[in-house]
């Protein structure tokens, strides 16, 4: 506790000079709480009900696939040869509670969680947390001609519904890219090299804000700008990283 309260006090102003923003979205737009108290629960108390409602349509198949693979199976299914269709509901049921229990970042578990959240968006069920400070900051950057992205373990539609249905309204127009893991792991040096290709700026004219220093230290081996976001909630960083500590957006100097 000691040494949070000492982050927060050390928070600093980011000037950045640069042309792009790369964003992470829990601990960093959005609480941790939200994702793991409401958005995680919302996927499980629908699982089942939605596995049995659309087995065999394209989009599950696909994240099926995925899913299947992890376990070293070639596809869903050979994954699930044999079964009949309740049980193969109930094995990927089973298979999907398992990843979540240990937090997985698959391919495959995030783009399920996002075709179940989906559903709860469109139904007005949920609506996506942001911090205050986001909207106000996402309308000044891009108002001063900065691209800004999102890099995040969830999928790529899964970030579409969660800034399209927040509860400061729609902010996905603010948005000019989002990156999930397909791009390759968010500890990776690597996955923000092919990020900064993507945007077509050299990486030191891109600030990566994220909660976690692994991910800032990643970045920071590919060239790019970072700064350690501090929200209430957010894990203790590890002692001895050297990113600037933010507690707002508003910290950030364009």
């Amino acid at each position: 506790m000691h040494y949070a309260l000492c982050v927060i006090h050390a928070a600093m102003t980011i000037s950045f000079s640069g042309r792009a923003i790369l964003l992470d979205i829990e601990g960093t737009t959005s609480s941790i709480s939200f994702v793991y108290d409401v958005l995680f629960p919302y996927v499980r108390t629908h699982l089942e009900a939605y596995l049995k409602k659309n087995w065999g349509r394209d989009d599950l198949v696909h994240a099926g696939n995925l899913i299947a693979k992890d376990t070293g199976a070639n596809s869903l299914v050979t994954w699930c040869l044999g079964l009949k269709t309740n049980e193969a509901v109930e094995k990927m049921r089973i298979e999907v509670n398992r990843l979540m229990n240990i937090d997985s970042k698959s391919t495959g578990l995030k783009q399920l969680q996002g075709l179940i959240s989906r559903e709860g968006y469109a139904s007005g069920e949920l609506r996506s947390h942001v911090y205050p400070d986001v909207p106000i900051a996402l309308k000044k950057w891009t108002d001063k001609g900065i691209d800004v992205r999102i890099y995040s373990s969830g999928s790529i539609q899964a970030q579409s519904q969660f800034f399209g249905h927040t509860v400061a309204g729609d902010l996905l127009g603010y948005f000019k890219g989002h990156y999930d893991t397909t791009t390759g792991a968010k500890r990776e040096i690597a996955s923000y090299t092919r990020i900064a290709e993507n945007i077509k700026q050299p990486p030191a004219q891109i600030l990566f804000l994220s909660d976690v220093a692994q991910e800032l230290d990643a970045a920071r081996g590919a060239g790019m700008k970072t700064g350690l976001v501090v929200r209430p909630g957010n894990k203790v960083p590890e002692f001895g990283h050297t990113h600037p500590a933010i507690t707002s957006f508003d910290e950030v100097k364009i």
